[in-house]
């Protein structure tokens, strides 16, 4: 991937798995997004269910394992998710973790460039969307601790918040692919205004279902002419 995503360049869907029913639902499906992204700490208590029906999955993985403070399910230690991570990093194409845990999970990203695994490194701000600046500095933190994809989801309820994500996403001296994306008011359309002014990923949600504020459907944005 180039060091940053053009708006003239088709970003990459990624349907997310964060229920039985949606592990269900994407080994079922004939047309498959372009990545999944396996949020590991939905299925701590039955790793061994899920990891059995990693075969049938039609496209590679993005791995994560979220903080607690960051939307992360069932309050997990920093060792519990490290563990999970590093157990199904054999599975991963991508590994995501918080810019907060990478100092105590330094070693995931030399382990994941051994095996060639790259880095997503994320931030989620569930009140509001900070200015640009904020978001850069954090961008180039992400790249200091190895992260070949820099995250951000942040609050977007008002225009204000959304101009700030479209000025961050557009912002050239930014050297690091970036995916950017609003939770909240103006969530929907912010997934379609970001992926179209250069967002590397777009996140979806791969039934109806959905706890994220905002997030559209696999089925939605395609209706909407996002993805494939």
């Amino acid at each position: 991937m180039n060091a940053r995503t053009s708006a003239t360049e088709r970003p990459r869907i990624v349907g997310v798995i964060a229920s039985r029913a949606d592990v269900d639902a994407a080994t079922q499906m004939r047309k498959s997004p372009d990545l999944f992204e396996l949020r590991l700490d939905c299925f701590a208590d039955i790793a061994n269910q899920l990891e059995r029906k990693l075969p049938r999955l039609g496209a590679p993985l993005i791995i994560t394992a979220r903080h607690p403070q960051e939307g992360g399910a069932n309050k997990l230690s920093i060792r519990q998710r490290r563990d999970l991570l590093i157990r199904f990093l054999k599975y991963a194409s991508y590994i995501d973790f918080e810019l907060r845990s990478a100092s105590a999970l330094r070693l995931l990203p030399t382990l994941a460039e051994k095996k060639k695994v790259r880095r997503i490194i994320s931030f989620h701000n569930f009140q509001s969307t900070p200015h640009p600046r904020i978001l850069a500095a954090k961008a180039r933190a992400a790249r200091a601790h190895g992260a070949n994809i820099f995250k951000v989801a942040t609050r977007t309820d008002t225009p204000i918040e959304l101009a700030r994500l479209l000025d961050f996403i557009t912002d050239k001296r930014v050297d690091l692919p970036i995916a950017a994306m609003g939770i909240g008011k103006l969530g929907a359309i912010s997934r379609v205004l970001l992926a179209r002014a250069g967002s590397a990923l777009v996140y979806a949600s791969i039934t109806a279902a959905t706890d994220v504020e905002g997030q559209l459907s696999l089925e939605q944005l395609r209706a909407l002419g996002v993805g494939k």
